[in-house]
């Protein structure tokens, strides 16, 4: 069992597709295919669950995978300590949807271009499971939101007790969007709507605007309904469509090239950190922390 066939075990679980794996590392699809039966003759177990093109993994596969990005991971920081100068290799970077779409193109444009032999690689995620993402070693670092709901106003104490550390990046600004025609919303009871458009459970502004509401993760009793939505875009559209409300970013509303026809009034303002485990360190992750501490490359 060598790091190559770790690789390939791990490209196949996360792509869940010999073919896309195969892609991904630039190899072909044969000789993935025969480095994953390989490994599952030296282990003797099966590592995937083969229905279709799709490869699930099975309960071997997913002990195996926690091992082997611990392993690959520990690999690279090798790899960057022995060469710490330039930065080069892999960094995996988790990010919430606002963030990736709003904050992070300026910021990893100017770091690409200064370190063009740094690999990104970049995962979307609530800022629960990216905090999860980065204690499980599925990223190197997540940036992840902080209501002061999740994560308590002990912060720094908060994730050292999970092995973490974290990195104050930007503040933002989040907005209560309403349909144009709907009156201002002092509280809850101004409400018109009963529909709520949000993420899945997990994201840190959805749990902003349920706090809001009088009800966190959807516990308790209440008046309202929740729809849920894959993506700022649709969100909007169904505001703008007056069938719900919404807690968006204010950077969001930003990108739009035309001015979205909504209602919108400030609500919280919460910070967003980067988030790593304690442990890990990498030339690749300290210039990248630089960039966020320098605050420059953010808008």
């Amino acid at each position: 069992m060598d790091f190559s066939s770790l690789e390939i075990f791990c490209a196949v679980a996360t792509q869940q597709s010999v073919t896309r794996a195969a892609r991904h590392l630039a190899r072909a699809q044969s000789n993935v295919t025969t480095r994953v039966k390989q490994l599952e003759e030296e282990l003797k177990v099966q590592l995937f669950s083969r229905g279709g093109k799709r490869m699930t993994l099975t309960p071997n596969g997913h002990r195996l995978l926690e091992y082997a990005q611990r392993m690959l991971s520990l690999a690279e920081q090798a790899r960057q300590a022995m060469n710490p100068d330039p930065p080069m290799g892999r960094l995996r970077i988790g990010a919430m949807e606002s963030t990736a779409a709003a904050r992070l193109p300026t910021l990893l444009s100017a770091y690409h271009s200064r370190w063009p032999q740094v690999e990104l690689e970049i995962s979307i995620g609530t800022s629960r499971s990216l905090v999860e993402d980065v204690e499980s070693n599925r990223v190197d670092c997540a940036f992840a939101a902080d209501a002061g709901l999740q994560f308590c106003a002990e912060l720094g104490a908060r994730f050292a007790e999970r092995g973490l550390t974290a990195t104050r990046a930007y503040t933002e600004d989040l907005l209560l969007v309403l349909p144009p025609n709907h009156p201002p919303a002092n509280g809850p009871q101004d409400l018109k709507i009963t529909t709520l458009a949000a993420f899945p459970l997990g994201c840190t502004y959805r749990s902003v605007l349920e706090h809001w509401l009088g009800a966190k993760d959807g516990e308790g009793d209440h008046d309202w309904t929740m729809m849920e939505q894959a993506s700022y875009h649709t969100m909007l559209a169904c505001v703008a469509a007056g069938s719900c409300f919404a807690l968006c970013p204010k950077s969001i509303l930003d990108l739009q090239r035309a001015p979205m026809d909504v209602r919108t009034q400030e609500l919280a303002t919460i910070d967003t950190y980067l988030v790593t485990r304690a442990t890990y360190s990498s030339s690749a992750y300290e210039e990248l922390l630089r960039s966020v501490q320098t605050g420059r490359h953010f808008v």
